[in-house]
């Protein structure tokens, strides 16, 4: 099943100590020796689909992508129909990087605009805080109380949070799971972007044509077992083998001090032609290790975090901005409100994810100007209560 290799949003943080820079997350490990390849997780079937997915044509108003989807199986929800505004219980894996912190205010956004209509009474959040015995516990009191009409899980990781997630489905209530997958498809519905491969694929083949053969990249990632993340670089190692390029990857716990180690270390060994991170954590610690070294810049992938793209406009690097679409957060909730009217929902709703180009960089910067450095260029939420305010301000509900 493509789905049980699915989704992590585990992503940037800014290299400011604030609410846009919490410490690496809990079980986040770093390493400084280069942590070897990626093929136990790499299936050749998963990324042909999500190769043949980012050009798939997605159903729904562009205007709205947090509502588009790419067609195939449909959830039929008129069982779930009710004219009653419904409880939400949310077991939340954590609020513990910019891009989580980016997505919880938005889903608390949307969440007020259902409230205004009526669809949703209230929404219990319980934070794991990146822990899956605390999820697990989480989603078992979430049962046990038996007040809730609709479950919404991010789980923490993979595997551990399956069978929480099938006891949830149990109870007959709809599930939604969004952002991390699960070994099931019990589910409701599965909502994610399209996922690891994809970004690999679209990182490491921008990296390959700006490139020479023989060039070297140090790759940049979190950290271990978490599927979309490791999904990223098996497509991208796949990549890079293919076009000859030279890759070392190392886990940095997303921490910039490590991250400029690193940098700084592959420098004294000789020439870094590249840069490939598997989430923006770090990349402006990354670039200011070529600054301190006065050598050129690299060739660099980020992401669509604040920091990535105004550093990227400032030195003019040769540079791409890989997405992992922040607006998921919305799509639960709207989800909901489907559910509610009776309406079919895709059992798994992809949603599409497309970098940011140089040629795009600009637009996105105006759009998002007075935004912190942790907040993502598209979040996704300009129609929503409190715009822009609320996301200046990054008040964390």
């Amino acid at each position: 099943m493509a789905s049980v290799a699915a989704l992590a949003a585990l992503a940037a943080c800014s290299t400011d100590e604030s609410i846009d820079d919490p410490a690496p997350q809990a079980g986040e490990e770093s390493a400084s020796e280069t942590e070897g390849s990626g093929e136990e997780w790499f299936v050749q079937a998963d990324f042909d689909e999500q190769d043949e997915q980012r050009s798939a044509t997605f159903e729904g108003d562009p205007e709205q992508p947090y509502l588009q989807y790419i067609d195939g199986e449909m959830t039929d929800t008129s069982d779930y129909a009710s004219k009653e505004p419904q409880k939400v219980c949310f077991a939340n894996a954590s609020i513990s990087n910019p891009w989580r912190q980016t997505g919880w205010i938005t889903m608390n956004q949307q969440l007020k605009a259902l409230q205004d209509e009526g669809v949703i009474s209230e929404m219990e959040t319980r934070d794991a805080q990146d822990d899956d015995n605390t999820q697990i516990a989480d989603i078992d009191y979430f049962i046990s109380e038996g007040n809730c009409d609709v479950f919404v899980i991010s789980p923490n990781s993979t595997a551990a949070m399956t069978p929480a997630v099938e006891r949830a489905c149990e109870t007959g209530k709809p599930v939604i799971v969004f952002d991390r997958g699960v070994e099931t498809d019990c589910y409701t519905t599965f909502i994610h972007p399209i996922g690891g491969y994809a970004w690999g694929i679209d990182t490491a083949t921008f990296l390959s044509e700006n490139l020479e053969e023989g060039d070297k990249v140090v790759a940049l990632r979190i950290l271990p077992g978490v599927d979309v993340l490791e999904t990223r670089w098996a497509a991208a190692e796949k990549i890079f083998e293919e076009n000859g390029i030279e890759a070392v990857d190392y886990f940095t716990g997303a921490d910039p001090t490590k991250i400029k180690g690193i940098i700084t270390d592959e420098l004294t060994k000789g020439d870094v032609a590249g840069v490939w991170m598997d989430a923006g954590d770090g990349a402006v610690a990354a670039i200011e290790a070529f600054e301190d070294q006065g050598v050129d810049y690299p060739v660099m992938t980020g992401e669509d975090e604040m920091s990535f793209l105004r550093k990227w406009e400032e030195t003019g690097l040769t540079g791409l901005a890989p997405v992992y679409s922040n607006f998921q957060w919305r799509t639960p909730l709207l989800a909901i409100q489907k559910i509610v009217a009776g309406e079919e929902i895709p059992k798994e709703w992809v949603l599409p994810q497309t970098p940011i180009t140089e040629e795009e960089r600009g637009d996105f910067l105006a759009a998002n100007e007075g935004m912190p450095d942790g907040h993502y260029a598209k979040f996704g939420g300009e129609d929503l209560p409190g715009y822009p305010k609320v996301w200046q301000d990054r008040q964390i509900p």
